[in-house]
């Protein structure tokens, strides 16, 4: 009888995910919206919000209490294991990118962005 109770107890943990039987295939999970660097060198300030919806994608976070803010947040994953992150959020003013922040940067949006081969500050 104890023998059968333990069994019954392992069948629902293993089923809830507390145990995890060896060799079993897990899938990759992908959450969010794909976003690279390509996809970002294409914005440049000014853009309407629907330029930068036809570039980027819907967002899949639009804050109702802040439509000046899109954010684009995405992760792949294997079970437990995260495979791939990355957070990219626009800004708007009014209906025109001002500002992009995130993993992803256009050259115009980074602050340690290099001088010109040619300029010197000696």
């Amino acid at each position: 009888m104890r023998a059968l109770c333990l069994l019954i107890v392992a069948c629902f943990l293993s089923g809830c995910g507390a145990l995890g039987f060896p060799g079993v295939y897990r899938i990759d999970v992908e959450q969010g919206n794909l976003v690279d660097q390509e996809m970002v060198d294409q914005l440049q300030p000014g853009m309407s919000r629907r330029q930068v919806r036809f570039i980027l994608g819907t967002p899949l976070v639009e804050d109702p209490f802040n439509a000046a803010r899109w954010d684009y947040p995405y992760v792949i994953r294997n079970g437990e294991e995260v495979i791939r992150k990355a957070q990219v959020t626009v800004r708007f003013d009014g209906d025109s990118l001002s500002e992009i922040s995130g993993d992803y940067l256009p050259e115009w949006a980074r602050d340690d962005a290099e001088p010109a081969a040619g300029d010197s500050s000696d």
